[in-house]
């Protein structure tokens, strides 16, 4: 059983449904190190090689072996501006199939489903794409281009759908799934229940082992068409967390953050305008947070001449920045909110009008007058006056649904889940938690953020579960 059905799940549901990768004859990757090891083994699947032999020595922008392997023999030149093809070949081998499901709360696509459709993405379109269809491929058919090399969220959450439909993958996902726990309990305990799916006539997937004395049992409901809620119990050997990160924006934890006019959420924004409940009479938008929800809000507010006042605890040259990190060409508007940053404090007055930058500022506590103090790092006190404050800093995985929120299953045992500074503690070439055999972690919650490297630790756990169901060839 999956839990999330974003990349991360659908990926892996392509390479539990008997879809197997090979080195393609004749193809030449630019790596000469990994061609000689593809060539060593020209017709075994790459499912079946020794991962950590094939990963080593290779290098990128993930920290993930696993997910540097897959990416490369996907797109064996893209950090370099290439458009090299994939040296994969893919075949069908039905009998290597294992029944699973893949629980979501949207259609598949996960939390794309969630983004505001026009949002371009960080990433190029061809790094969003999954295996053996091509992201390009499919925007051509709809007879469109990516701007700037980068796609919207629409495109990407219709390709996604697309993707589920067109390689038949359909018949595994269950959508309008809510999952409220997952625990261990005996297979001797359940072992008089028949499994109750979340339809009838599916795949029967009660095959346990005599010897696992303990299976998982996953509890949730099913929303039908008319709203209802209708609970269901599933029992699986193994179960895959793919929920991602976009559950519980972070908070800052000060007084007055539970007032109706502090949001969490760049849709309140949205919503706001559309209401004409802000416009540009308005007292300033507040905008907490210099990451690039931060920056889609100030882009959207300047576009409707909307004044915002920007506060961020960093300096505005700090390498930890992300606008630090983004080369210039590519990404033009983030480009234009970091200029704003540094150009316009309320120091001194810049050429952009209804914007103001706090550098090295943090809230101290919003009134209910809607009066907001800030306090700067000598310890200077500033007030202002807001229409609305938004504060995005970030969001964290709900994991509620698993024993004491999965702290237990952290790196740091004593700290809550969080994919960049506490993932979840996995094996590198499976994915399985080192805390909990049978459970393994996919994407952001075990520290893959980026569409392009999760898929390496699909790769890894079908890797690991079609060992342990004995359908890898001798």
């Amino acid at each position: 059983v999956f839990l999330g059905n974003g990349p991360s799940g659908i990926c892996l549901s392509y390479l539990l449904s008997g879809y197997v990768p090979y080195f393609k004859r004749d193809s030449l990757h630019p790596h000469p190190i990994l061609q000689r090891k593809l060539e060593e083994a020209k017709d075994v699947s790459i499912l079946d090689q020794d991962l950590e032999y094939l990963s080593e020595g290779l290098e990128g922008r993930s920290h993930s072996p696993v997910a540097l392997l897959f990416d490369t023999l996907q797109r064996p030149d893209t950090d370099f501006g290439g458009t090299a093809e994939s040296v994969l070949t893919w075949w069908r081998e039905t009998d290597r199939a294992i029944p699973h499901l893949v629980l979501g709360r949207n259609s598949p696509g996960g939390a794309w489903h969630s983004i505001e459709g026009s949002m371009v993405t960080l990433s190029r379109g061809e790094w969003m794409g999954l295996p053996d269809l091509p992201f390009k491929d499919w925007l051509k058919q709809k007879r469109r281009g990516l701007r700037n090399n980068r796609a919207t969220a629409e495109d990407i959450a219709q390709y996604y759908q697309h993707y589920v439909m067109k390689k038949g993958l359909q018949k595994n996902f269950r959508c309008g799934t809510v999952v409220t726990s997952v625990r261990k309990v005996s297979a001797e305990s359940i072992s008089n229940h028949m499994q109750k799916d979340l339809e009838e006539n599916s795949d029967p997937l009660w095959n346990f082992n005599e010897e696992s004395m303990e299976v998982f049992q996953v509890d949730g409901f099913f929303k039908n068409m008319k709203g209802d809620k209708e609970p269901f119990s599933i029992y699986a050997e193994n179960v895959v967390l793919a929920t991602g990160t976009y559950d519980s924006p972070t908070w800052l934890g000060v007084k007055g953050e539970n007032l109706s006019y502090v949001h969490h959420q760049l849709s309140a924004l949205e919503e706001a305008v559309k209401n004409n409940s802000i416009g540009i009479m308005s007292d300033p938008v507040l905008i907490v947070g210099a990451g690039l929800t931060a920056a889609d809000a100030i882009l959207f507010a300047h576009h409707c001449n909307i004044p915002v006042i920007h506060v961020f605890r960093r300096r505005v040259s700090d390498p930890g920045l992300i606008f630090n990190q983004l080369p210039k060409m590519m990404y033009p508007e983030y480009h234009k909110v970091h200029q704003m940053m540094k150009e316009q404090s309320a120091a001194c007055a810049g050429p952009y009008e209804c914007y103001i930058s706090l550098p090295e500022h943090h809230v101290l506590s919003f009134g209910k007058d809607k009066k907001c103090i800030f306090q700067d790092k000598n310890g200077y006190q500033k007030v202002y006056k807001i229409s609305m404050a938004l504060v995005l800093t970030g969001s964290n995985p709900n994991l509620s649904f698993l024993p004491n929120n999965g702290v237990d299953l952290a790196m740091d045992s004593d700290q809550p889940v969080n994919p960049k500074r506490n993932p979840i503690d996995v094996d590198p070439f499976t994915y399985e938690c080192t805390q909990e055999k049978g459970l393994y972690a996919l994407g952001p919650l075990a520290g893959d953020n980026f569409v392009r490297f999760v898929q390496g630790g699909a790769l890894a756990v079908a890797r690991s579960l079609l060992k342990k169901a004995d359908k890898n060839p001798p």
